[in-house]
């Protein structure tokens, strides 16, 4: 009768793996608690003075929508995104790329909402007031969980709209997902599966052979 053997160096990357795993969801616990408190911030900036607009991201809690402005010298390129207009009506956002100099990375401008994703907003720029925001997220799950995503550029939402578009809705924390609990769920199921995973490829191997 063999006896079953575990082997050794593979359990010992198993068991790392896995308490990574576990530690990143515990992490995503912290995040959680750091994101609620950083919501409650941004919560009460929309009554603040002006600020300068970001250049770079991140865009941090003590400026998220906070009111600002920027001027755009022209527009080189659209994005449409779902969205919401200040009547509460649901549309297409239209998000365009500005220009803000000879160098620099630009900006991005939520100018107005249609119900046309195929509208083409009758703006090529100029001075823009708004409240600052964050480009929609479209970042891989993955790099979000494990906190290795690209911080999401700053976006300005305009507070008036071009002729054919209606003003976006107010930036809100409502709006923002706190997704960090659900994040460390992820890591601690990703744990057991590779436990589980584990467990049944050692039965396998010292399965009684065939003879």
């Amino acid at each position: 009768m063999n006896k079953a053997r575990i082997p050794f160096i593979p359990t010992i990357i198993v068991a790392l793996a896995v308490l990574v795993m576990i530690g990143l969801g515990f992490w995503q616990f912290q995040r959680r608690d750091e994101k609620a408190q950083a919501l409650a911030l941004a919560a009460s900036n929309p009554g603040k003075p002006p600020v300068a607009f970001p250049k770079l991201p991140p865009v941090t809690a003590d400026i998220l929508f906070r009111p600002s402005s920027l001027h755009c010298l022209r527009v080189v390129g659209w994005q449409v995104e779902a969205g919401r207009a200040a009547d509460g009506s649901t549309g297409y956002r239209h998000i365009a790329q500005c220009n803000t100099g000879a160098e620099g990375p630009g900006a991005l401008v939520a100018v107005g909402v249609t119900q046309r994703p195929d509208a083409k907003p009758n703006w090529t720029g100029g001075q823009v007031t708004g409240w600052i925001s964050q480009e929609p997220d479209h970042r891989a799950l993955i790099s979000r969980i494990g906190g290795k995503a690209m911080p999401l550029r700053p976006m300005l939402i305009a507070r008036a709209a071009p002729a054919g578009l209606k003003p976006s809705a107010p930036p809100s924390a409502a709006d923002v997902p706190n997704n960090h609990l659900a994040y460390a769920v992820q890591w601690f199921f990703f744990a057991g599966v590779a436990i589980i995973i584990y467990i049944l490829a050692l039965r396998r191997r010292n399965a009684p052979k065939a003879p």
